[in-house]
């Protein structure tokens, strides 16, 4: 049960920095056709990989 909660709290929180990431680096275009989707795809990934690995050390959410 502990595993489930904290899967779900790590993808929560993954999924809410890929798409942080992802509107900071549409962000930086200056009109949308001039977005570079290679590179937010991959920047929005690793975002996403490195908010899981982080949750590794702990999330607050569920302390307590």
């Amino acid at each position: 049960m502990k595993t489930k909660k904290w899967l779900k709290a790590a993808g929560v929180r993954a999924i809410k920095t890929v798409a942080q990431t992802a509107a900071a680096t549409i962000g930086t275009a200056a009109v949308l056709g001039d977005v570079n989707w290679i590179m937010v795809a991959s920047a929005s990934a690793l975002a996403g990989v490195l908010s899981l690995l982080t949750s590794v050390a702990g999330l607050p959410e569920l302390e307590g």
